[in-house]
């Protein structure tokens, strides 16, 4: 059986001896919440999720696949309990405003989350990877009634997100996406396309899945 051990000590000597990450982070807004007790916390409860919890659902990963029927996708046995005390525990809003339920700790924070999820189990870190798209677009670009209906839930992880970027003529060369968004007088958008590939795109972890979906506006510019 494939086993993962977080490499804590390598992450804690750059941390610490080599970035003086307790310096760097008092100076962000970010930081104000990041003292050494609580990074140490967050490395140490995480290590022991993606080791203990996520990391051995590759085996059932491996042997099952993802399920499809009547329309509906069923993840790999594990993988539904495994997202609940992912989200339980707070792990996907790191680095967001805690006005949106986030712990509002450094994004620094939130990539070496990201690697030890990453490197433990790819293809459920895939799940919650996808919703930081979703979470980052709406946060940089969203209304204020958009954050206040999304963010909340894709924050804390009862929703998630996906991002629909692949075209079957161009895969994800964004230089040759045909799927155009024409503006409505309402202030919403008419889009005419299709996208293929959508990763995290139905499955049965959230009770809803938000999709960002890329297209180009009339007088966008050629390229990408």
């Amino acid at each position: 059986m494939l086993t993962y051990k977080a490499p804590l000590r390598d992450i804690k000597f750059l941390i610490n001896e080599v970035f003086d990450y307790p310096s760097h982070y008092k100076t962000f807004e970010h930081g104000k919440n990041a003292d050494s007790e609580t990074v140490g916390m967050i490395l140490e409860g995480f290590a022991d999720l993606a080791e203990n919890v996520i990391a051995p659902l590759y085996q059932s990963g491996d042997a099952e696949g993802c399920h499809f029927k009547d329309g509906e996708v069923t993840t790999p046995k594990g993988f539904k309990e495994a997202y609940e005390q992912f989200a339980q525990g707070g792990w996907q809003g790191i680095a967001y405003p805690e006005q949106y339920g986030g712990m509002a700790l450094p994004m620094s924070l939130n990539l070496i989350k990201s690697e030890m999820l990453g490197t433990a189990n790819w293809s459920f870190a895939m799940y919650p990877g996808l919703s930081l798209g979703a979470v980052n677009t709406i946060l940089e670009y969203g209304t204020t009634e958009q954050k206040d209906l999304y963010l909340p839930k894709l924050v804390t992880g009862e929703w998630s997100g996906t991002m629909c970027l692949t075209e079957a003529q161009c895969g994800t060369d964004l230089n040759q996406m045909k799927t155009s968004a024409k503006p409505n007088d309402d202030g919403t958008y008419a889009i005419n396309g299709s996208k293929i590939f959508i990763s995290a795109g139905e499955h049965d972890l959230t009770e809803n899945i938000v999709h960002i979906v890329l297209a180009r506006l009339p007088d966008a510019p050629a390229g990408t």
